[in-house]
C-alpha cells in the first residue's frame, strides 16, 4: 500500500509491549503503518510488569518457553536517574501519591509506561493474552522487497490459535528473561536448592540458610546486599576478587557476608568448592550469571542465530542483512541509556519500511558487520559481549540513521555520575548524590525534555 504521501505503508507485526515495543507501535503509526502489538501478558510493560508468582517456573529457567517473563524482584530500584530515563517527548517526572524518589522501584517504571501508553493511545493496537509461537517467512528461498511473515500466535488461557500474514515484523521481547548458566561440576547432582536469580523475588526463603550467590554484578550485588539481613551466612563467589570501592565496603560492613573465588565444584552432600580449594556446606546457590538472547519462535532457516550471545548478523544490532528490512530487532543493545535509544531505533525502522529512509546494500551492511565483529576482537571485547555499546558516541550516530535528538549532555552526565558513585557507595547512591549532581539536575529540569508537556516536576 501506498500513503497519500506517497510512502509506503506496511502492516506490521511487533512482538512484546515492553519499552521497546510500545515506542515501536507509537513510530510505525506515526509514518502511516498498521501495527498490531502481540504480548503475552495481561498487561504491558514487559520487564516492568512485576509478577510475583514464580512457582510455575523451572527454577534455573530451563523451559524453552517461559512461564514468568520479568526477572524484576520485590525490592528492585532502577540503577539510573529517572530524569535520563524518559522517551524523548515523555519526560518521566514524578507525581504526586506516587513513587518520587530519583531511582524509583520498579511499578514506578511501569506506571510511566502505562502513562504513555494511555497518553499516546496505544492499548488499541494490543492483543494481550497472546503468546507468539512462530515467526517464519512465507515464500522462503524468494528475498527482496516483498517478503511476508507468517506469525502463529495462542491465546496464553484458551486453544484458540491464530495464523495471520504480515508484511514485517518487529521483534521487541527484551533480553533479561532467558536465564544464562554456568557450567559447573556437580550442578545436576546437587540436590539443594538451586535458582536463578530470574525468579528470585524476595530474601524470605532465605533465612537462617547458608546462601551461595553466583556472581557478582548489579543483581548479585543487589540481592546479596538483601539476603544478608535475613541468612545465616552468604557467600559471594566472583570472577574476580578486586572488587569495588561500594562492594568493598558493603562486604565489610557485615560480618556474615564474605567475598569468595569461583565454584569449582558442587557436592551432593551440600558442599560447595571454590577454585582456592576452600569449601562451605551450603543450603541454596542463586545464579546471578546474567541471561541469553533467545527468540524461541522464530524461525529465519538459520539466517539470524544466537551463538555465544551475539545475535547475528544484524547491521547496528538491528537489522539482518538478508532479511532487511521486513525483519528488525528493537532492544538488543545493552549498557546504554535504554528508553531513547530505542525510540531512535523504531524511528529508523518505521521509517525504512515507508520508504522515507533506505539502507546500504546487503553486501555494504555485511561488511560493516564483519569490520564491526573485527574492532570488538581487537579491542579484546568476549563475543558475548557483542551488544554491549557503553558509547555514547555510538548512540548518537545510530541517531542520525532517522534524524533522531542527540543525547543532552545533562543526560550523559547524569549518567555517568550515577554510574561512579554506585561504584563508591553501593548502598546509598540511589539516595545521596554531590552538588554537581543537583546543578546537572537543575539543567535538566529546566531544559525542553522537561518543559515541552508544560509540566514542571
Amino acid at each position: 500500500m501506498v500513503s497519500e504521501q506517497g510512502q509506503a505503508t506496511k502492516n506490521v507485526c511487533v512482538i512484546g509491549a515492553g519499552p521497546s515495543g510500545l515506542v515501536a507501535a507509537r513510530e510505525l503509526r506515526k509514518e502511516g503503518h498498521t501495527a498490531v502489538v502481540l504480548e503475552q501478558n495481561h498487561d504491558i510493560g514487559g520487564q516492568w510488569l512485576y509478577e510475583p508468582n514464580v512457582e510455575k517456573e523451572d527454577p534455573l529457567g530451563k523451559n524453552k518457553f517461559l512461564d514468568v517473563h520479568s526477572s524484576v524482584y520485590d525490592s528492585l530500584r532502577i540503577v539510573s536517574p529517572r530524569e535520563i530515563m524518559g522517551f524523548t517527548d515523555f519526560p518521566f517526572v514524578s507525581k504526586k501519591n506516587r513513587d518520587t524518589r530519583r531511582f524509583p522501584g520498579h511499578k514506578e517504571l511501569w506506571l510511566y509506561l502505562k502513562d504513555f501508553c494511555e497518553y499516546f493511545g496505544l492499548k488499541e493496537m494490543i492483543r494481550f493474552n497472546t503468546r507468539v509461537e512462530y515467526v517464519g517467512m512465507l515464500d522462503y528461498g524468494v528475498f527482496g522487497k516483498d517478503l511476508k511473515w507468517v506469525v502463529k500466535s495462542k491465546e496464553k488461557k484458551g486453544e484458540k490459535r491464530v495464523e495471520e500474514v504480515f508484511d514485517a515484523v518487529i521483534v521487541a521481547t527484551g533480553h533479561y528473561s532467558q536465564p544464562r548458566l554456568p557450567t559447573i561440576k556437580g550442578m545436576d547432582a546437587w540436590k539443594r536448592k538451586q535458582i536463578h536469580s530470574h525468579v528470585y523475588r524476595v530474601p524470605e526463603p532465605f533465612r537462617n540458610e547458608v546462601v551461595v550467590i553466583v556472581g557478582n554484578s548489579l543483581s548479585g550485588q543487589d540481592i546479596s546486599m538483601e539476603i544478608v539481613k535475613v541468612a545465616k551466612e552468604v557467600y559471594l563467589s566472583a570472577k574476580s576478587l578486586e572488587v569495588t570501592e561500594g562492594l568493598s565496603k558493603v562486604i565489610s560492613k557485615h560480618r556474615n557476608l564474605h567475598l569468595y573465588p569461583q565454584i569449582q565444584s558442587l557436592h551432593e552432600d551440600g558442599r560447595v568448592e571454590f577454585e582456592d580449594g576452600s569449601c562451605v556446606i551450603a543450603d541454596a546457590v542463586i545464579y546471578c550469571t546474567g541471561y541469553s538472547y533467545a527468540f524461541p519462535f522464530l524461525d529465519t532457516k538459520g539466517i539470524v542465530g544466537v551463538d555465544d550471545n551475539r545475535v547475528g548478523p544484524l547491521f547496528e544490532h538491528t537489522f539482518p542483512p538478508s532479511l532487511a528490512p521486513s525483519l528488525s530487532f528493537i532492544g538488543i543493545p545493552r549498557k546504554l541509556i535504554g528508553f531513547p535509544f530505542f525510540e531512535s531505533q523504531a524511528k529508523w525502522i518505521a521509517q525504512v519500511l515507508s520508504g522515507k529512509r533506505k539502507l546500504p546494500s546487503y553486501d555494504d551492511m555485511m561488511l560493516s558487520i564483519k569490520e564491526f565483529y573485527r574492532s570488538r576482537e581487537l579491542a579484546g571485547i568476549p563475543v558475548s559481549d557483542t551488544h554491549d555499546i557503553a558509547n555514547f558516541e555510538y548512540c548518537d550516530k545510530y541517531a542520525d540513521y532517522s534524524e533522531s535528538p542527540h543525547l543532552e549532555e545533562w543526560r550523559k552526565q547524569l549518567c555517568l555520575s550515577a554510574i561512579v558513585n554506585s561504584f563508591t557507595n553501593l548502598e546509598t547512591y540511589r539516595d545521596s548524590w554531590d552538588d554537581g549532581d543537583e546543578e546537572l539536575l537543575q539543567q535538566a529540569l529546566q531544559s525542553p525534555h522537561f518543559t515541552q508537556l508544560g509540566v514542571q516536576p
